[in-house]
């Protein structure tokens, strides 16, 4: 429908925004809290970690939000909760604070990221489904090369303290006018398309999470996203001896350029792909590029090409389960089971920074952890491939 591209729009410049502050922009909170507080890496990514853990709780409800509130206050509300977090993370003067802040990031990230924009944009979709939530999922790719390197830059000249509020201010007067003016208001259309999308009495959670097809695409994302999730919270640490500030933000930024490339790429093709084996190819290659950087950590050509091959699928594994579940599940229950398998995928991911941080600080390398990831990766890659054969 031709009056719901604008919708696309407004959450391609949400995604900017959530993944800018809540997941590459984490890269930098992390590096510049460790050098300006001298907090060990270990109690940084812990908090890291309680961020995603809290927003895993709130995606499960998701679903129920978006009914009461529908698009427009869900996703402001959670740019508003991200942002407003995050500057408060980046100015914690107490590792309390940290954990407090990354709470509020929580709530906000479950409304203004992947799970939030891809049943939103469900609701005015249906054959160009998957073209539209891969053009929104854009700006999560976009993020890497405008928001985190912005931060990044900033935070090395005038401290994070001040790059994270200058920043995140200067994004929502965009953002929040943008989502403000993209849905159409609660007309019959909307509030009929949000109570057929997110209700479906027939589809218990307990009936899903006793389903192998639930769980043969929340585990394989959640192992798949547990690698990419550490690895993207931890490139900024990883490759800074070899590469120094200035290279670290380009590495950052080159991956963010190779997501966008990935998915723009795609998009075309995307809804007529076979789903599950195209996922699986998509996780091998980020494998491939994480091991190019294991292989040769000190050489700046070798990690900036690993950082390139990893980050051809970065947005691409975020998209895929949406996909996968449209296909595969009846479209009554798509807006539930994309909330719940994205909380529990998130559970098992949120642990990846402060495990691979606790890996770093025990064995002085990010070798281990890189071969860590890989295994995540290639495990994901043959569960996702296997096709089920039963159907809720």
């Amino acid at each position: 429908m031709a009056r719901a591209w604008p919708a696309v729009l407004a959450c391609f410049a949400t995604a900017i925004f959530g993944w800018g502050f809540g997941f590459t922009g984490l890269s930098v909170y992390l590096a510049e809290l460790h050098q300006i507080r001298g907090w060990p890496t270990a109690l940084i990514s812990s908090a890291i970690t309680g961020y995603y853990l809290f927003g895993a709780v709130c995606l499960t409800q998701t679903h129920v939000a978006l009914r009461w509130f529908g698009p427009t206050r869900l996703l402001a509300v959670g740019t508003i909760l991200l942002g407003g977090g995050a500057i408060w993370f980046s100015r914690s003067n107490h590792p309390w604070e940290l954990f407090a802040a990354a709470a509020v990031m929580g709530a906000g990230w479950s409304c203004c990221t992947s799970t939030a924009i891809s049943t939103s944009l469900a609701l005015y979709f249906q054959h160009q489904r998957g073209l539209a939530i891969t053009l929104a999922l854009n700006g999560a790719s976009a993020a890497g090369f405008t928001v985190a390197p912005v931060l990044a830059a900033l935070s090395q000249r005038q401290g994070v303290e001040t790059a994270v509020p200058l920043v995140a201010v200067a994004a929502w007067t965009v953002v929040l006018p943008m989502v403000a003016i993209a849905f159409p208001k609660r007309t019959r259309l909307v509030t009929n398309a949000v109570a057929a999308a997110t209700a479906a009495p027939h589809v218990t959670t307990g009936n899903l999470l006793r389903s192998w097809r639930f769980w043969s695409i929340s585990l394989p994302f959640a192992l798949a996203l547990a690698a990419q999730v550490g690895t993207i919270v931890h490139l900024v640490s990883m490759v800074l001896p070899a590469l120094g500030p200035s290279g670290s933000a380009a590495a950052l930024a080159l991956t963010s350029v190779a997501a966008m490339a990935g998915r723009l790429v795609l998009a075309g093709v995307i809804d007529r792909l076979p789903q599950r084996p195209a996922a699986a190819a998509s996780v091998v290659s980020q494998a491939c590029g994480l091991a190019l950087m294991l292989l040769f950590l000190d050489q700046p050509v070798a990690l900036y090409a690993g950082c390139i091959l990893f980050g051809l699928s970065v947005g691409n594994v975020i998209t895929f389960p949406a996909l996968i579940v449209q296909r595969e599940f009846p479209a009554t229950v798509f807006s539930r089971v994309i909330s719940l398998s994205s909380a529990c995928g998130q559970f098992t991911f949120a642990l990846s920074p402060a495990l691979l941080g606790a890996i770093r600080d025990m064995t002085g390398s990010y070798g281990p952890v890189l071969a860590l990831c890989i295994g995540f990766q290639i495990a994901a890659a043959v569960l996702v491939a296997r096709q089920p054969s039963a159907r809720v």
